[in-house]
């Protein structure tokens, strides 16, 4: 077993992505999350460019971490300076960190283009500040800026340059896919070369501009790159950085011969894909490759029958391995074999008049405009009704919504409601922050005294997309909520041309699931009792 290093630069890299920032509490939560699955370096930032990294490197020494070591991340010395006067070098020696990874040119084309400097002064730049940072007792890394780039055009010149870099005490040469426009057989061929060619460790660190980053690492690392550098969901700056979550699972699961991360880390890749989008304010991306929720879904009824048989047929891996899971969606592209596997919890799957009563149901509503792919709540009570068993909570009398503008720039919204809850009719008002928080606000008035437990339930998300968006403003809506309690994450659905009706069916879909949940109803008990 060859041992890989995984390098995390999500908070410097990946803090360049667009809309992203990290506090300094953000970073140092994420760096003992990293440390507790195994991850061997994490970046913390580059010390002398804010104040915000400054104290990152302050703070962390505080942390009682057991493997991860934390790198300060900066540039070689400024041309015409000397590295000892370089303020640059003196706020990475300031940071503290026993670990600093250099940034410097190994394209001829860079130096002279961009640097504006020549050849032999660039080499001197990479020397002279690995010396001096080396000779403080720090461990180094260094990081070979556009050098595959620089390779393809001048090879002597690149070679030298990280040449330059070993000999001066770096223990790690990185080979930076810096413009991120190589191909995996190029980084492989280039790779090898520079592995056979330097007496230390080497790197890899690819660029997402032609989406082959993560195909890129593993290239590196099969021609003898034994560290790997990126970010948690490939953030990063334009298209992004290889995404570690994918180079890690492939190397773990997909290929042999790689040793990585704690025992068991690997589970966890799911959890930890998660807990950095909650941590920026981003939504998971559903299609995104090992973690995502639509990553081991299935909606074809064709493909859910052979699920059924052997789920091999149509996953790659076991979902769980990654701390995935395995999820049937109901569809008009459905067929009756999905209705059978999202129906298992009800033990049903015998009555067949059921399952073709349920499939044609589903058929219909999405023919309407309602999908139940996010909305297992809605189709929890579909199922209810289909099988006789559902008894409504509450019933609607009447509702009214006055949204009312003083021109003072201020608005206020109120709803009214009639429900009757068994023999009694009860009339709320309730104010809101819009017309849905007013509404719930006053079905909460209403229920809340029948049906305390609704006290424990939150809405978390709510969404609004038009059907038909060839009618303009007269377009159907379809409104997704999502709402959670103590234990549980539900969503719910409705559709209307009026937003304020689609929203009103989701949010009486939500309530009524959370009331059935909580009965613990069970559809097969209830359907014995009637003698279905």
């Amino acid at each position: 077993m060859r041992r890989l290093e995984i390098y995390d630069t999500t908070l410097r890299d990946g803090a360049q992505s667009e809309g992203i920032s990290f506090s300094v509490q953000d970073k140092l939560l994420l760096t003992e999350r990293l440390d507790s699955l195994g991850f061997d370096f994490i970046e913390g930032g580059y010390p002398g460019s804010n104040e915000k990294d400054f104290e990152y490197f302050q703070r962390v020494s505080q942390l009682a971490l057991k493997h991860i070591k934390v790198c300060a991340f900066g540039m070689t010395r400024r041309r015409g300076t000397r590295a000892e006067d370089d303020a640059g070098l003196g706020a990475l020696l300031e940071s503290g960190a026993r670990v600093i990874t250099i940034v410097g040119k190994s394209s001829a084309f860079q130096v002279t283009e961009i640097l504006r400097t020549s050849l032999e002064e660039n080499l001197a730049m990479i020397g002279d500040s690995i010396r001096l940072l080396k000779d403080a007792g720090r461990e180094l890394i260094f990081d070979a800026e556009h050098f595959f780039d620089g390779y393809k055009a001048d090879p002597e010149y690149s070679l030298q340059a990280v040449r330059t870099a070993a000999a001066a005490g770096a223990s790690t040469v990185v080979l930076c896919d810096t413009n991120g426009g190589s191909m995996p057989e190029e980084i492989a061929a280039i790779t090898r070369a520079v592995v056979a060619a330097l007496p230390v460790k080497i790197g890899i660190h690819c660029h997402n501009d032609c989406e082959l980053a993560v195909a890129n690492s593993l290239a590196a690392v099969d021609a003898g790159a034994t560290q790997v550098q990126g970010t948690i969901n490939g953030f990063g700056e334009r298209c992004g950085n290889a995404d570690l979550i994918s180079v890690l699972a492939n190397l773990a699961i997909k290929k042999d011969g790689y040793d990585l991360l704690l025992p068991g880390g690997v589970r966890h890749l799911t959890e930890l894909s998660r807990y950095v989008y909650e941590m920026v304010n981003m939504n998971f991306p559903a299609h995104q490759p090992f973690v995502g929720r639509s990553a081991f879904a299935h909606k074809g009824g064709m493909h859910v029958s052979a699920i059924a048989r052997n789920t091999a047929s149509y996953e790659h891996i076991v979902p769980e391995t990654v701390g995935n899971e395995r999820r049937i969606l109901v569809s008009e592209l459905s067929g009756r074999s999905n209705i059978v596997a999202m129906t298992t919890k009800y033990k049903i799957e015998h009555d067949k008049m059921l399952m073709d009563k349920i499939l044609a149901k589903v058929v219909s509503k999405e023919h309407a405009g309602y999908q139940f792919e996010a909305a297992e709540g809605s189709f929890d009570l579909l199922v209810r009704q289909c099988a006789g068993v559902f008894e409504p909570h509450f019933e609607l009398l009447n509702y009214h919504v006055n949204v009312e503008n003083a021109g003072d720039g201020q608005t206020t919204t109120e709803a009214t409601i009639k429900l009757r809850v068994g023999d009694e009719v009860r009339h709320e008002v309730a104010e809101g922050d819009g017309p849905i928080n007013a509404l719930d606000a006053a079905i909460r008035k209403a229920l809340n005294g029948t049906f305390p437990n609704l006290a424990e339930m939150h809405l978390v998300d709510y969404k609004v997309r038009v059907i038909n968006s060839e009618a303009a403003t007269a377009a159907g809506v379809r409104v997704v909520i999502e709402s959670r309690d103590e234990r549980d994450v539900w969503g719910t659905v409705g559709v209307s041309e009026n937003v304020i009706e689609a929203s009103w069916i989701a949010l009486v879909d939500s309530y009524e699931y959370k009331l059935c949940k909580d009965e613990k109803r069970e559809i097969n008990g209830l359907c014995a009792a009637r003698g279905a």
